[in-house]
């Protein structure tokens, strides 16, 4: 049972955690990104089993981090007003070929990336760009004007 309880508790933290570090840090890994997450990994495994090497430790752990991921992806989908707090709403970064400051100081995200991120899909100037909006993945996506 200690095994579930540190299982429920480590999944809230790493919720938590994701949420605040953001959806742009989290969609563009670079090698030292995954370099952490293995770190993270390992952490998180001797958090949550301690000492106890079994299997029947190492599928309580996975299995009831499992069925949290269910149950939070059910409660989105079930209730919608959850939905903002756990999965966070997509918000715009340009308007009319316009960068909106606050949105991207409250993002962290600096205007080279937006214009990286157009470049990418093939527009030369945010003066083209109608809305980007940051996704909840993380990603960008355009509407040319």
């Amino acid at each position: 049972m200690d095994i579930v309880l540190r299982a429920i508790a480590v999944f809230a933290f790493l919720l938590i955690l994701t949420r605040i570090i953001g959806r742009r840090e989290l969609s563009s890994l670079q090698p030292f990104d995954l370099i952490l997450l293995i770190i993270l990994g390992d952490a998180v495994q001797q958090g949550l089993t301690q000492d106890d090497y079994s299997l029947t430790g190492a599928f309580l752990a996975i299995g009831t981090i499992a069925v949290l991921q269910v149950l939070v992806s059910w409660v989105g989908f079930r209730f919608p007003r959850a939905r903002p707090v756990l999965e966070g709403t997509p918000i715009v970064v340009v308007q009319d070929g316009e960068v909106i400051e606050r949105n991207l100081k409250r993002e962290r995200l600096s205007v080279d990336e937006i214009r990286e991120a157009a470049r990418i899909e093939g527009i030369a100037h945010l003066s083209e760009v109608k809305w980007a909006v940051l996704e909840t993945s993380g990603q960008i996506s355009f509407i040319k004007s």
